[in-house]
């Protein structure tokens, strides 16, 4: 397996898909399964030269994005609007379409990548409640209440789905920040 500094700007050395060997091999064919795509998304090769920390995020992806109790189309407004509050563009443009794919309207996709305030989202009560509390978890985490997490429950979401929100925001927090610091956000600034 060899690893080489192959995309511009990323500070890591990554292991390509025709490279890759062993249990990064293993991974790789694991994760084109998991997203139903052809080849493995650049984030992932991120952690490629260390296989245990690529299974990792390899876990919380397929986790998250595999079946859930929220619809997909919720889930990828969720990593969308994380990585907007985050200013990762790379993340926000990806999951963005990725959100357009399962259905989202036009114009959600682009307010998006504009708006400044989750209230502003073209979305129903329900799902500004919801947006609240995530954009709190990127935000100030530590002073989620009771209260907050009530709103959510009183809106109509269930405890459930309220986990599943917090673990994709709080999921897109890391993934936003490994993104970033290693150079692969730099490609689209």
């Amino acid at each position: 397996m060899t690893a080489a500094y192959g995309d511009s700007g990323v500070r890591v050395p990554t292991v390509t898909e025709a490279d890759a060997t062993g249990r990064v091999a293993e991974l790789y064919d694991s994760l084109r399964k998991a997203t139903d795509m052809p080849f493995v998304h650049d984030v992932f090769r991120l952690t490629s030269t260390r296989p245990d920390l690529l299974e990792i995020v390899a876990v919380g992806y397929t986790g998250m994005f595999g079946d859930g109790v929220l619809p997909r189309q919720t889930r990828e407004l969720i990593a969308a609007w994380t990585s907007r509050v985050n200013s990762c563009p790379y993340c926000t443009g990806t999951h963005n379409w990725f959100l357009h794919q399962f259905g989202g309207d036009p114009d959600l996709v682009a307010a998006v990548g504009t708006v400044e305030s989750p209230d502003e989202l073209p979305v129903d009560s329900r799902t500004h409640a919801l947006m609240r509390l995530v954009t709190k978890v990127s935000v100030a985490a530590y002073k989620i209440t009771d209260e907050d997490w009530a709103e959510v429950g009183a809106a109509g979401w269930t405890n459930p789905e309220i986990l599943e929100a917090v673990f994709c925001a709080a999921l897109f927090n890391f993934i936003n920040r490994l993104v970033d610091a290693t150079g692969l956000g730099a490609t689209v600034r």
